[in-house]
């Protein structure tokens, strides 16, 4: 015998499936208005490779004035404890061009390290490479160098593009430097020994410097000779005595 739903269930039920339909309505029009930002974060992440496996040092060789005792793995981390006068890991592609980097850092120590990027031997033997350098010192070493760009160059003329600015290098060399509005600051750093985010986008002549989301600073090099075209990544250490360590590095190719 088939029994009819009593009255009061089937007004029950109605009234909770149009609850259920009210809260989707901001998702669903969400999703139309801006397509990009449902589920964006996932589908970008997936586009980066891990360059480093959490367990050893494979892909990764030590270089420039280091030695093997200078680079250890601990848990899921890429400790740096540095031995001598400086040290380089530098990672096994080495003619990389456009790219977005991605690597959470801190410093047990005062210390003063950073990333070198399209870096190359120096044939002068001024440095172990000529690179471009975002500067990870710790906020002691002075004004604005903490999330900086360093200029590592054989024989050009090295810029200043301190925290908070953007460089535009002209053909002839020459340069301007203006303001970027809402950058970073130290404020927006955490002090060891928590870990910051560090995310770099090079494409181009252009070249994004990201910490814990904000931009720090940005450059342009527009110069006519003596450009890093293409080039390693390397971890720096700068210091003897100093403790750095790194995790989740990854790599997206453009």
């Amino acid at each position: 015998m088939c029994r009819s739903m009593p009255l009061w269930g089937r007004v029950g039920k109605r009234r909770r499936l149009t609850i259920v339909f009210l809260q989707a309505i901001p998702l669903l029009i969400a999703s139309i208005l801006f397509p990009s930002c449902v589920g964006s974060t996932t589908d970008v992440d997936s586009d980066f490779q891990s360059i480093f496996d959490g367990k050893s040092l494979e892909g990764w060789k030590v270089t420039g004035n280091g030695t093997k005792r200078d680079w250890s793995v601990v848990g899921d981390r890429l400790v740096g404890r540095c031995q001598g006068k400086s040290s380089y890991l530098l990672w096994q592609e080495e003619d990389l061009r456009d790219f977005e980097l991605k690597l959470n850092y801190r410093l047990l120590t005062e210390a003063n390290t950073g990333i070198e990027l399209r870096c190359r031997i120096d044939v002068t033997g001024k440095r172990p490479f000529e690179s471009y350098h975002a500067d990870l010192g710790h906020i002691g070493i002075g004004p604005h160098i903490l999330g900086s760009w360093d200029f590592h160059f054989a024989t050009r003329k090295e810029h200043q593009n301190p925290r908070g600015t953007r460089l535009v290098i002209n053909v002839d060399g020459t340069s301007h430097l203006s303001y970027i509005q809402d950058a970073l600051t130290l404020d927006d750093i955490n002090r060891r020994p928590a870990w910051n985010n560090v995310h770099i986008k090079a494409k181009g002549n252009n070249f994004r410097f990201f910490i814990n989301g904000k931009l720090s600073s940005e450059f342009i090099d527009n110069a006519e000779s003596g450009r890093l075209e293409q080039g390693g990544i390397a971890l720096q250490l700068h210091d003897k005595g100093i403790h750095v360590e790194f995790k989740d590095i990854r790599l997206r190719r453009l």
